[in-house]
C-alpha cells in the first residue's frame, strides 16, 4: 500500500463514500480509470474556462462546472453530495497538493473551484 494510500485509509476508511469508492473502483479496467480522468478533467477545464473569462462564480458557466465536477464524482467514485463537494473544495484549498494541481493550471483557480462550488 502507497503512503497515499494509507492517508486515504486513515483519514477516510470508515466513511459511505470510501466503501462506495473502493467498491466501484475495484472492478475498474485502466480503460475505466483512464475514462474517469477524462471526465474530471472536463470538469477542470470548464472552471479553467469561467476563471480566464473572468467570469462570475455564480455565472451559468461557472455553475455548469460544479454541477460537472459533481457528477463525475458521483459516476466514477462515490455519491457526491452538494455538503461532500463543498468539503472537498475546502480540501482544495487546504492542501498543497489539490492546490498545486488546480493552481497549476492557472494561478489563483483553486480558490476560484472553492468559491464557485461554496456558491451553488
Amino acid at each position: 500500500m502507497s503512503l497515499y494510500e494509507e492517508e486515504v485509509q486513515a483519514r477516510w476508511g470508515d466513511t459511505d463514500a470510501y466503501r462506495q469508492s473502493t467498491s466501484k473502483t475495484s472492478k475498474y479496467s485502466k480503460e475505466d480509470f483512464a475514462a474517469a480522468k477524462v471526465d474530471q478533467e472536463a470538469a477542470t477545464e470548464l472552471f479553467v474556462y469561467a476563471f480566464g473569462n473572468s467570469l462570475a462564480i455564480d455565472s451559468p458557466k461557472t455553475k455548469e462546472a460544479v454541477i460537472a465536477h459533481r457528477a463525475a464524482i458521483t459516476k466514477w467514485f462515490y455519491d457526491c453530495s452538494v455538503e461532500m463537494q463543498k468539503n472537498l473544495a475546502v480540501m482544495y484549498v487546504e492542501d498543497p497538493r489539490f492546490k498545486e494541481y488546480y493552481d497549476g493550471r492557472v494561478k489563483g483557480l483553486a480558490q476560484y473551484v472553492h468559491d464557485a462550488i461554496w456558491a451553488q
